[in-house]
């Protein structure tokens, strides 16, 4: 099995005990771009509070309405993702790159 299929095979298996709440650490962590599509799709169809860690903000863009940036264990922000993404000094002062620095 490749590691998109792996993770979705424990995505599954954790959904198959109904829970309130999915908490997932780097999620798109190691998968080529086909994975990575296939795993934001299937989070996207799930009718389920999703805390997520991760420093792959094009899926924190595309997912959630809000986020939390932390920095050495403090909160440095929590707002709207759209604002908060807005600000690529922000981002890149708390050791995020900023989606804009890849705008084509």
């Amino acid at each position: 099995m490749s590691l998109g299929q792996k993770k979705r095979v424990a995505i599954a298996t954790v959904l198959s005990m109904q829970p309130e709440l999915l908490v997932l650490d780097e999620p798109t962590a190691g998968l080529d771009p086909r994975g990575r599509r296939q795993l934001i799709d299937l989070l996207r169809a799930l009718p389920v509070t999703m805390l997520v860690s991760t420093h792959d903000l094009w899926l924190v863009a595309e997912l959630f309405p809000r986020m939390v940036v932390m920095d050495d264990g403090r909160v440095a922000a929590d707002g709207a993702t759209e604002a908060l993404l807005a600000q690529p000094a922000f981002l890149e002062a708390h050791g995020l790159e900023s989606l804009s620095r890849y705008s084509l």
